[in-house]
């Protein structure tokens, strides 16, 4: 077990990457969680004028809502798996600190949880990418006849 300065200063350089990931993690947070009060806003107010629509309007209202909602539900599972790399990668940096701190080999594990929290990272940025996407049906849908797509 390392007892001076010297001794934890390589075991600080090596948390560093799983740090660094903790804090990309955490702006892709940030994006996400603010994408996803936005829809969930749209999808109220959109509610609200389904009420007083008339009938051929509410049937693209309906249409919005419903692909707010699997948005929605995309942006869930997204900001699920980037906080559960974020989780790991702090469980990581934890791991590291106690193989180091009481000599134990703790390879595999090592490498099962960065390895883990790169596939969560990138499902959420698949699930993000997506989710862009289907903003851009949505815009489609909302902006209907005025949209004129380049030939």
């Amino acid at each position: 077990m390392p007892h001076t300065l010297n001794e934890i200063i390589p075991i600080l350089q090596i948390a560093i990457g799983p740090v660094i990931l903790i804090s990309g993690v955490g702006m892709l947070l940030l994006v996400m969680t603010g994408r996803f009060g936005r829809m969930i806003d749209r999808a109220r107010v959109l509610a609200k004028e389904l009420d007083t629509a008339p009938p051929a309007e509410a049937a693209n209202i309906r249409a919005q809502i419903a692909i707010l909602f699997r948005r929605a539900r995309w942006m869930r599972a997204g900001l699920a798996l980037a906080s559960l790399s974020m989780l790991l990668a702090a469980a990581l940096v934890i791991l590291l600190f106690t193989t180091e701190l009481f000599d134990k080999q703790w390879v595999q594990l090592i490498i099962l949880f960065f390895v883990g929290a790169l596939f969560c990272l990138i499902g959420a940025v698949l699930s993000f990418l997506y989710d862009v996407h289907l903003s851009l049906v949505a815009l489609k849908l909302e902006l209907g006849d005025a949209f004129q797509p380049r030939p």
